[in-house]
């Protein structure tokens, strides 16, 4: 088993801030998303770098991954130390067996309590037809589906593909390539699962198959965050267009739409703009516009004796606060 070093796959220094791993991980998620990457290899970066930003993300998960980090390097063989036990282990749900797209060395540090899941899976399963004689339930099978945030307005066909069993004639078991369309419902959220009946693994005997769960990932926008239906976009202004107020193009997932800023606002103001977030199954969330407002990172000498010409004649302390709680 491979030791896999979660800050290099995602690029950043193991002294990362969230920001910045949130960062990271947004780019590389668009880049290598199978809908839209001609990379050969992009369906595997993308699990590999979904699954870095899984445990990066989560302070506990981190905090256990750094403290293993000292016994493995990139590439090389790893086994964690004895007696390891993961101070939060991961949900059984996405174990190895049910083909969620985690690494052996993901379920080697998070896998603790998956073991007890299997167990119970397995027990469940097993089943007896006194008319037919004896039958096995096929494994259920779990995999991510990854989503753009436009995929989720429409109903949406998206082909998948997944390893199952094989089991011949003599006994032997191999592994076959199946591959699925399946339509998408408009509205999905991130982390829904969606069931499909039979296509799990086949069953032994006159077992029946097992099912598919598709577990909904939302891959970050570049441009909108999400909180639960509603999407936030920051909205960078130059100071004269705050202190003026404009009116400025403002793109949302159905296209480009103009938006009025008042003379004098100020950053951090939220502008909801209706119905233009995610669907839900009662309508449709909101776009909010959090303003930012950005000094130009360079000026000229003109702009620098008109920026001196306002200070001097503006009249405004922004800190006139601080004296008065004094």
């Amino acid at each position: 088993m491979e030791f896999r070093d979660y800050y290099k796959i995602l690029g950043v220094k193991p002294d990362a801030d969230d920001k910045v791993i949130k960062t990271a991980y947004r780019k590389l998620a668009r880049k290598y998303h199978p809908d839209v990457s001609d990379h050969h290899e992009a369906e595997d970066k993308f699990k590999e770098v979904s699954e870095a930003y899984e445990v990066l993300k989560d302070k506990n998960k981190r905090a256990d991954y750094d403290e293993i980090r000292q016994y493995g390097s990139d590439g090389q063989q790893f086994q964690p130390p004895p007696g390891w036990r993961s101070s939060q282990p991961f949900g059984g749900e996405f174990n190895r067996d049910s083909q969620g797209g985690f690494s052996d060395f993901f379920s080697s540090i998070f896998g603790a309590a998956a073991g007890d899941a299997r167990q119970q899976d397995f027990s469940r399963q097993q089943g007896f037809n006194t008319r037919q004689g004896y039958g096995q339930m096929g494994r259920d099978i779990e995999t991510e589906m990854p989503i753009f945030l436009e995929d989720t307005l429409n109903d949406e066909s998206k082909t998948i593909s997944y390893r199952l069993p094989h089991y011949e004639t003599d006994g032997r078991v191999s592994e076959i390539n199946k591959t699925l369309k399946v339509k998408i419902p408009a509205g999905v959220t991130d982390g829904e699962r969606i069931r499909l009946q039979g296509q799990g693994s086949p069953g032994v005997g006159n077992g029946p198959s097992g099912d598919l769960y598709l577990r909904i990932r939302l891959v970050p926008h570049p441009l909108f965050d999400v909180e639960g239906h509603n999407l936030v976009i920051t909205l960078p202004l130059a100071p004269w267009e705050a202190a003026l107020g404009c009116k400025i193009s403002v793109p949302t997932l159905m296209g480009e739409i103009k938006l009025s800023i008042v003379a004098n606002s100020q950053t951090g103001q939220r502008l909801r703009i209706k119905g233009k977030g995610l669907l839900s199954k009662t309508g449709q969330g909101d776009l909010y516009a959090v303003l930012k407002v950005v000094v130009p990172p360079t000026v000229s000498d003109e702009s620098r004796d008109l920026w001196q010409q306002l200070a001097t004649t503006a009249a405004f302390d922004p800190r006139q606060q601080w004296s008065q709680s004094s």
